[in-house]
């Protein structure tokens, strides 16, 4: 009787492709998912863009042209990884500072649609920044008849909350040449001090409530190499301080502020 040969299995030198296939499938999902999370929403950048550029025009460290332009800004944050949690202090935590800055934009709305006027918030609470063009005749302290209506407008809304009010002239870094002011420190100042004026005797608003500064051409929004922005910065800003509460043994001054 024949004897039946034993069948030899031969290894197989192809089974590393399995791994291999493995590994190549795994890895291609790992970057995937590295890609996925690496992404920035563009709506948001552009949001936060929007909120820091308007902080900076606030401070007078970003120039701007009356614009919105926050292009260069949204291009240096697509390299910069946003963190989930990241929050960006905010000056308009008081709602009735929100409510009130939503009361003014509507008052002043023909001047803020000319470029006359801008609401918005800075460090120390609402900013109502009034341009020159609009306000203020070149090279002199007095507000325009004309712009009578709209100082009136805005003095009423301010008149019905007791926030404290701190008004700051500035210039552009044009020399002033007239008989009636020698230096633009003197420009500035002389308009804080002319709108103080009108407040308290026009509008009866209580002094103590009230100072006044001038800061020259040193606290520009804009480059002073144009006239636009040398137009811009020719302005007087009306701070509304944010309220501070009265402590046990002060008296309501006007760094602690009053109750409404």
């Amino acid at each position: 009787m024949r004897r039946r040969k034993k069948h030899v299995a031969h290894a197989s030198h192809d089974r590393w492709l399995v791994s291999y296939a493995d590994f190549i499938t795994l890895l291609f999902a790992f970057f995937v998912v590295m890609y996925s999370t690496a992404q920035v929403d563009k709506k948001k950048v552009g949001q936060l863009a929007t909120a820091i550029q308007v902080a900076f025009q606030q401070l007078g460290a970003y120039p701007t042209a009356g614009v919105s332009n926050t292009a260069p800004i949204e291009h240096a944050m697509d390299s910069v990884k946003i963190a989930p949690a990241l929050a960006i202090p905010r000056s308009d935590e008081n709602p009735d500072l929100t409510d009130l800055r939503n009361e003014l934009e509507q008052a002043l709305a023909p001047e803020i649609s000319r470029g006359e006027a801008t609401v918005g918030f800075g460090r120390e609470g609402l900013v109502i920044s009034l341009r020159e063009a609009g306000f203020f005749d070149s090279g002199s302290a007095g507000v325009k008849a004309g712009s009578q209506p709209a100082f009136s407008r805005m003095a009423k809304l301010l008149g019905e909350r007791q926030y404290n009010i701190r008004i700051e002239g500035h210039t552009d870094n044009v020399r002033i040449h007239n008989t009636q002011y020698s230096s633009n420190w003197e420009l500035s100042t002389a308009r804080a001090t002319e709108m103080i004026r009108l407040l308290i005797v026009k509008y009866s608003f209580a002094p103590e409530r009230l100072s006044a500064g001038g800061y020259g051409e040193y606290h520009p929004i804009a480059s002073n190499s144009t006239e636009a922005g040398r137009a811009l910065n020719r302005r007087v800003d009306v701070v509304v301080l944010g309220r501070h509460e009265t402590g046990p043994g002060l008296s309501d001054s006007p760094m602690s502020g009053t109750k409404p």
